[in-house]
């Protein structure tokens, strides 16, 4: 299959963000929807006459009948569902975190490569418009600092916070530090659920740049996706929440004021849906038979980093319960 017109895709699993691939696949102009499936039919149904494509009883019927899936299914039921996937010669598309466990992840690498299908992971942020607009200002990250903190969702609820929200974070600033990582120290609670659903963490490179990272799901107020990166040509500030960035340089000032050499530069960030993006490109791998944006590798070392921070954060919780 090489360079094909239009990929049949389905969708296996339609609950909350399974139906935003359903209705987002409508809009990509080289894939055609074929259905969707879910463990729950009357959802399906639903979804598929929303989205106007056929409703599948289990995902086995629609793998049948299409080249690529979206599978949009909780965590646990990652690795069955994209086993079956690659077993059918399917290409997917398989949203973070890539599995429960690194041998899992690690399994599904390798059957798709022996199968020489596409293999790309749902790391959304990757494709947020703002994100995007970063990168034209990105050289030599020397400190970074996030912040990503929203009320509970029960939907996520059988996940902890590092690998339900921090994972983004941690594969975009591993998408960006090209060095191995060196320390990590972090700290985490539970606040809501029987798993860790605040934390923070620090996590320093061979090269020398160092990450911190604040994830919450528990927070009142407004969500806050907010991020700063310390570089020697500048500093940026980004929210992409709001989607406002500022990229702040040294430049003539008054000698009196030495904060007048302070210049800021705002820039415009378009409002393209960063689903969509993701999908299209995901077709377009599909498509081309070339390498996905975000590949199974890169959401293993997501996988692998924040697997890292639970432990450290369950290594702190001993020693400050022994104390």
């Amino acid at each position: 299959m090489e360079n094909i017109n239009k990929v049949r895709v389905g969708v296996i699993g339609v609950g909350y963000l399974g139906r935003f691939h359903a209705l987002r696949w409508k809009e990509i102009e080289t894939a055609e929807l074929v259905g969707v499936s879910d463990l729950d039919l009357e959802r399906a149904q639903e979804v598929a006459a929303e989205a106007g494509c056929q409703a599948f009883p289990d995902h086995q019927s629609l793998l049948a009948q299409v080249d690529a899936v979206s599978i949009v299914v909780p965590t646990m039921e990652h690795y069955a569902a994209a086993k079956s996937a690659l077993l059918a010669d399917k290409d997917l598309l398989l949203e973070k975190p890539i599995t429960a466990t690194l041998e899992e992840a690690e399994e599904l690498i390798e059957l798709a490569r022996q199968r020489k299908r596409i293999f790309m992971v749902g790391h959304l942020e990757r494709f947020n418009p703002a994100v995007r607009a970063l990168m034209d200002s990105l050289t030599r990250p020397a400190f970074i600092e996030v912040h990503r903190l929203g009320p509970f969702l029960e939907r996520a609820s059988d996940i902890d916070v590092i690998r339900d929200l921090m994972i983004h974070d941690l594969d975009l600033v591993l998408s960006w530090i090209k060095s191995k990582v060196a320390r990590v120290s972090a700290m985490g609670i539970m606040v809501l659920s029987d798993k860790i659903d605040i934390a923070n963490a620090r996590i320093e490179f061979e090269n020398g740049s160092v990450a911190n990272f604040t994830a919450s799901r528990v927070s009142l107020g407004p969500a806050v996706r907010k991020i700063r990166i310390f570089q020697p040509e500048n500093y940026i500030s980004l929210d992409y929440q709001k989607k406002e960035m500022a990229v702040f340089t040294l430049g003539p000032g008054e000698e009196k004021d030495p904060m007048s050499r302070i210049k800021i530069r705002q820039i415009a960030i378009d409002d393209e849906d960063a689903l969509r993006s993701e999908l299209r490109a995901f077709a377009e791998s599909v498509r081309t038979r070339t390498l996905p944006p975000v590949t199974g590798e890169d959401g293993r070392r997501a996988l692998e980093a924040a697997m890292m921070v639970t432990r450290e954060i369950k290594n702190s919780l001993k020693k400050f319960f022994k104390g």
